[in-house]
């Protein structure tokens, strides 16, 4: 029913930045958190960053600290993910979601409830 839409992705060479962008229909405070998982070849698919709905906690993978930052604007319904320093490592299809629960750690998979249809990320030279 709650329609994420992410936006941002593409081709960026190392050490670039990108910034993915998702609209949410239907976001509101009553929602646990909203973030970003991604998927890389190969791989399952991992929390990169989620924020909780009033924005005082926010999660971030160990390896996209100091890189990656996640904000969120209620009013507007966007969450965004401003990325730097980017690595071949962080290639990967982006994923938007919401979790709606507290029952789970912000940003553990087994909470997420809602998933975007995903925006390709391709760090390359």
């Amino acid at each position: 029913q709650l329609q994420l839409v992410e936006s941002g992705g593409g081709l960026v060479q190392p050490g670039g930045s990108l910034r993915l962008s998702c609209s949410v229909s239907g976001f509101t405070l009553d929602y646990y958190g909203i973030g970003w998982f991604r998927q890389a070849p190969g791989k399952g698919r991992e929390g990169v960053a989620c924020i909780g709905d009033s924005g005082g906690s926010i999660y971030y993978e160990e390896s996209v600290k100091g890189r990656f930052t996640i904000s969120s604007d209620n009013a507007k319904n966007t969450v965004t993910l401003q990325m730097s320093s980017l690595t071949l490592e962080d290639t990967a299809v982006y994923y938007c979601v919401v979790q709606h629960s507290s029952a789970f750690d912000l940003c553990s998979i087994y909470g997420i409830e809602y998933w975007g249809k995903g925006t390709p990320v391709t760090v390359s030279s």
